[in-house]
């Protein structure tokens, strides 16, 4: 199993690993600990480097491949045992770690102020969309909600990261900030992430340190995705 580095500490940018394993398809390689975040939960995969002395492999995606990370390389494969310096593409990472938790303050204050959950959602770099359970939401409304997120983000929430055995994290009250329980059943410990004072979910993904680090949040739109589901779309400005 990959150490994953990135569950505990999102600010790593360098790091040294040994490769464990190979695949011819997709071409890469599999190391026993890794920094690049390997996708999912609507985060885009990293994108870096690994390197051997003058040898340097591109790392264009990360996936992941069972309880192991997949690191996307062209060309020669490093040998197994040997050990590589991995660094990560670190602005555009860093730029999706303040969208991510810019999502975080967005549906926070979608909770607790309209009582709205959270359908689905997926992000770009600095950019997102979200769907809320709300037919009441309309564009008359876009500038009160982007006001309240920023009122968040400029209030310097410190962001927590916690790993919580499930029967601990099913007591936790709207821990499950998702219209459905996206947690399979054979799920023991569970990450959290909490906005300290705005916002506790399950997520598995990568953010900042402090709302401050977010930047200014835009709500761009919304569209109507049925009677009740609705779509806002938002962008990240420094």
């Amino acid at each position: 199993m990959t150490e994953l580095i990135y569950q505990k500490d999102s600010y790593v940018k360098e790091f040294e690993a040994r490769v464990v394993g190979h695949s011819e398809e997709p071409r890469g390689v599999v190391l026993d600990r890794t920094a690049f975040y390997p996708g999912g939960g609507g985060q885009l995969h990293d994108r870096g480097r690994l390197v051997a002395g003058e040898k340097v492999y591109a790392v264009e995606k990360v996936q992941k491949a069972g309880d192991d990370v997949l690191h996307l390389i062209e060309g020669e494969l490093p040998e197994v045992g040997q050990t590589l310096k991995g660094e990560l593409e670190w602005e555009r990472r860093y730029q999706l770690m303040r969208t991510h938790s810019a999502m975080h303050v967005v549906s926070g204050v979608m909770f607790r102020v309209y009582d709205s959950l959270v359908t689905g959602g997926n992000m770009e770099i600095l950019s997102a969309r979200m769907d809320f359970e709300m037919a009441q939401l309309s564009n008359e409304m876009l500038p009160e909600i982007e006001e309240k997120v920023n009122e968040e983000i400029q209030k310097g929430h410190p962001i927590k990261v916690q790993t919580l055995t499930r029967e601990e994290a099913m007591k936790v009250p709207d821990l499950i900030r998702t219209k459905i329980n996206l947690l399979p059943e054979g799920i023991e410990s569970i990450r959290t992430i909490e906005i300290v004072g705005l916002d506790l979910q399950a997520d598995g993904g990568t953010h900042v340190g402090n709302t401050s680090e977010i930047g200014r949040v835009r709500v761009v739109k919304f569209r109507s995705k049925g009677k009740i589901n609705k779509r806002l779309y938002v962008t990240i400005e420094d």
